[in-house]
């Protein structure tokens, strides 16, 4: 059986007053029968570690370099992030595919210098609103995760998958259960057929999960927990979704 899993994603939102707030009220919820880690600013990779050190929360980061060293000015390389305890890293968010243009291949190889250096890739997929509507959304996710697999090889069963429909990340708009257990149905097949070890794997859903919601798309049989954006900023919103995931 899977045990859930609940990331969350702070994106550029944060201080370190704020933080150290955060993350005393998370910490004063423990336990919670799901895995929870936090993904915050690089900025304040290692105060988290700090802070979460002593508990069996992890922490990792948003972002990594498609370079593992050199001339790559405000670049920080997977080795960094495994410096900074990082037990995860997100690649290819929607919005860095949108607002910095990255490609597939540019994921994949992120992903591959992050499991080179003992980090999981939390590796995002999903789909457009437009891309939606003319009913190409297995299409678009196949694709953007087979780059990622073929990079992989035999190392593809080591990360995990967030959906995000583009269209329902900070809008307010959610997929419905059914739709995101469609699509993690569709991607847990690809992973098994992949790599053999897809019922193992972790998939979980992101986009505008809420503390009212948390339970019933948790409940579906492919959806294996969530990352959490706007929620994860305040405490007592991401400790229910935690707990949702029971």
């Amino acid at each position: 059986m899977r045990n859930k899993l609940i990331v969350g994603n702070w994106k550029m939102h944060g201080s370190r007053p704020a933080n150290a707030e955060l993350l005393s009220g998370i910490l004063a919820a423990r336990p919670f029968a799901a895995d929870v880690a936090v993904c915050v600013p690089f900025p304040y990779l290692f105060e988290a570690a700090a802070t979460l050190a002593a508990s069996e929360i992890r922490w990792g980061a948003q972002d990594c370099s498609a370079h593992d060293q050199g001339a790559y000015t405000g670049e920080v390389s997977a080795q960094m992030l495994a410096e900074c305890g990082c037990r995860y890293a997100l690649v290819g968010h929607s919005e860095r595919r949108a607002y910095h243009h990255e490609s597939d291949a540019l994921v994949a190889e992120k992903a591959k210098l992050l499991l080179a250096r003992g980090v999981t890739p939390i590796v995002c997929v999903g789909e457009t609103l437009a891309e939606r509507d003319a009913g190409q959304t297995e299409d678009v996710v196949k694709r953007q995760l087979s780059v990622v697999i073929h990079a992989l090889a035999h190392c593809a069963s080591e990360i995990v998958v967030a959906y995000e429909p583009v269209w329902a990340i900070g809008t307010g708009r959610t997929a419905t259960p059914e739709q995101a257990q469609q699509v993690h149905a569709v991607l847990r097949a690809q992973l098994q057929a992949a790599t053999g070890h897809g019922e193992r794997m972790k998939i979980l859903y992101g986009g505008s999960v809420k503390a009212d919601n948390a339970a019933t798309l948790f409940a579906m049989p492919d959806i294996d927990g969530g990352l959490i954006g706007g929620a994860s900023l305040k405490a007592a919103d991401f400790v229910a979704i935690c707990r949702a995931a029971a």
